[in-house]
């Protein structure tokens, strides 16, 4: 199934998009795409780590299961002072 992934803040700048299409098994999870995102772009394995996760604009957690054309979005941790 295809999952549509946006990437924002320090996601953007270390995929250097700001979208993709994910393909996963069918019934997988918000934690097995997170896997397949670290997979396809290393680099953004640090940052994913900490981001809290959303699928078409509600949170979700780590074992909610995705279906196909699910909006994705991992958000990262915001920093200020």
């Amino acid at each position: 199934m295809r999952v549509h992934v946006r990437y924002f803040a320090a996601l953007r700048e270390k995929a250097g998009k700001d979208a993709d299409e994910l393909t996963v098994p069918d019934g997988a999870t918000v934690s097995q795409a997170r896997a397949a995102l670290i997979e396809r772009y290393p680099q953004l394995a640090p940052t994913l780590a900490a981001c809290a996760s959303a699928v078409n604009r509600a949170y979700a957690s780590a074992e909610m299961r995705l279906t196909d054309g699910d909006e994705l979005v991992f958000i990262p941790p915001l920093g200020g002072g």
